[in-house]
């Protein structure tokens, strides 16, 4: 395969679900140029309560597939994911581009005025080793407050953004919080971003809301500049968008969350 072939191949990039269309849209913004294919496992959402086997072996499958699709550098839009399963991605794949995503810790650790920050996520993120070592090397002097968010994911997958039964699950989860009297908040799973609306209005604007998608975008970015590997044209990209549930349900949410071209979405049978 020649280098300009490589080039003009796309970006893979997936979730366990749509949540990763939050990074996605990043993506596009950053790189108009790139095609993009997507791929939600919504067949295996939410990886968040599942065991950490399953979702390694999981995340390795769904890379082989993108791999197949010929996918130059991949994403992986999930924090879960990414803790189970980004370094056995990279073993296997020593020669292909890989970013991972991580919770804001860090912009977090820069940002808070009182030195109180809480970060919502999914229970493995929390427990996970990655998530343990960004702590301690972000968050010297200040304090993180965790707090694990099951059915949020569920939520978002059935694009309920800002209804009161969402609101109700998510205030569960944030009142404790906001007890704790913190100024800063990490959105610690890629479906998260979605839910920005309900979140501000029950945190107020006192509360810096904090996720990582541009950053992901850029990391993207700079990655595809390190081994030449961005677009040779200036034409814009195209994206693709495979499920390994249902394309008609998937596709109804994705037309939701997806702010550009109505999405079309193919079954991805792995």
């Amino acid at each position: 395969m020649g280098i300009n072939s490589v080039k003009n191949g796309p970006i893979g990039v997936f979730d366990s679900g749509v949540g990763g269309i939050s990074i996605l849209r990043e993506i596009r913004k950053q790189l108009p140029a790139e095609d993009l294919i997507y791929f939600a496992d919504s067949a295996h959402c939410p990886y968040g309560i599942k065991p950490v086997d399953e979702i390694r072996q999981r995340t390795l499958e769904v890379t082989d597939f993108l791999v197949d699709l010929g996918s130059k550098a991949v994403v992986v839009a999930c924090n879960t994911a990414c803790e189970a399963g980004l370094d056995r991605i990279r073993a296997k794949y020593p020669e292909l581009p890989v970013v991972g995503v991580e919770p804001a810790v860090k912009p977090a650790h820069q940002v808070t005025r009182n030195g109180k920050i809480g970060v919502l996520a999914t229970h493995l993120t929390l427990h996970g080793e990655r998530f343990s070592n960004l702590v301690a090397k972000y968050a010297t002097g200040v304090e993180v407050f965790t707090q694990p968010a099951p059915g949020l994911v569920e939520l978002v997958e059935a694009g309920k953004l800002d209804t009161p039964e969402t609101k109700t699950v998510l205030h569960k989860y944030l009142d404790p919080l906001l007890e704790k009297e913190i100024d800063t908040l990490v959105l610690g799973c890629t479906h998260y971003p979605f839910l920005f609306p309900a979140i501000q209005s029950i945190c107020g604007d006192r509360i810096t809301v904090l996720d990582t998608g541009m950053a992901v975008a850029r990391q993207t970015q700079r990655i595809l500049d390190e081994y030449s590997l961005l677009h040779p044209t200036a034409d814009p990209g195209k994206e693709t968008f495979y499920t390994s549930g249902d394309p008609d349900v998937v596709k109804t949410v994705i037309a939701k969350l997806w702010l550009h071209s109505p999405a079309v979405v193919m079954q991805g049978k792995i």
